[in-house]
């Protein structure tokens, strides 16, 4: 194929992929606007680590009060991680008072949900990683995305482990990857908008790190959400997974995450309400 038959199938394949996803996202009701045009000067906006994130004793601190609270989980440790909006890892902590206080592996795991909700949350639509769990399963809309964008595992366990969750974290300053489709991931938004990474909790069932992330991003003051695809016109778990005619579990919206336990429903129910995110001012 010479080079002008390989632009031109490039192009097509661009317009087809724009078009599915498009399609995708108005068939479940969506419709937004653009946050630049092609022939005006784009709106690019991004944070650095030396912007409005929280330090490590700030994030530190709100997690371990989030976690004291009724969750509807087993109210174990969390881990918690921030990536900027190119997925660069500013922070990781932990609520023990060791590493090994919480589940090992979650540490990764809050990092992949962190990743998540910034890879696939956009200026004008905030995803959560509890949004994604049924596009992403057989016959999903989406099914596929979670083998994309892997971890690189040479930034997730490298480093002295005793340095993990501290300052020190091998991850910190590194883009860390992963694609995870279950709660506990949350974009961040300034107070005046702009989209500026994510947060990922792990540590609990997924329905608790869901939960824990709202109230943690709350408390951090970086909720200023653009709108997103739950009932409420925000980004909050969805429980309307229920057995299909043949017995299969399926999400009426596309959308859904299965419930992890009767405890957890209210509390999430009730988070617009009793966590709102914050009102940009216009």
């Amino acid at each position: 194929m010479n080079s002008k038959s390989t632009f031109v199938a490039a192009v097509v394949a661009a317009f087809v992929a724009g078009t599915f996803l498009s399609v995708v996202l108005l068939g479940v009701g969506m419709s937004f606007a653009p946050s630049s045009t092609i022939s005006g000067e784009p709106e690019l906006k991004s944070f650095s680590a030396s912007d409005e994130f929280p330090s490590h004793v700030e994030l530190t601190d709100a997690l371990r009060v989030v976690v004291k609270e009724n969750n509807g989980g087993f109210g174990l440790n969390m881990w918690a991680t921030v990536v900027d909006r190119d997925g660069i890892v500013q922070t990781v902590t932990f609520t023990g008072d060791d590493r090994g206080d919480q589940w090992p592996g979650s540490r990764v795991i809050s990092a992949q949900k962190a990743n998540t909700a910034n890879a696939f949350s956009l200026p004008g639509l905030s995803l959560s990683t509890a949004n994604l769990f049924s596009a992403v399963q057989p016959d999903g809309s989406l099914f596929g995305l979670q083998a994309s964008n892997p971890v690189d595992t040479s930034v997730a366990y490298g480093g002295d482990s005793s340095d993990y969750g501290t300052t020190r974290d091998f991850m910190v300053g590194q883009k860390i990857g992963g694609v995870n489709v279950f709660g506990g991931g949350l974009p961040l938004y300034h107070e005046d908008g702009v989209l500026m990474g994510a947060i990922g909790v792990s540590g609990d069932s997924s329905c608790a790190d869901h939960i824990i992330s709202w109230k943690l991003r709350d408390a951090l003051g970086l909720d200023y959400i653009p709108g997103g695809i739950s009932p409420t016109g925000d980004d909050n778990i969805v429980f309307d997974v229920v057995s299909d005619t043949n017995g299969h579990p399926a999400s009426a919206g596309g959308w859904g995450h299965p419930l992890c336990a009767e405890a957890a429903l209210s509390i999430a129910e009730n988070l617009p309400t009793s966590n709102p995110v914050g009102v940009k001012d216009v």
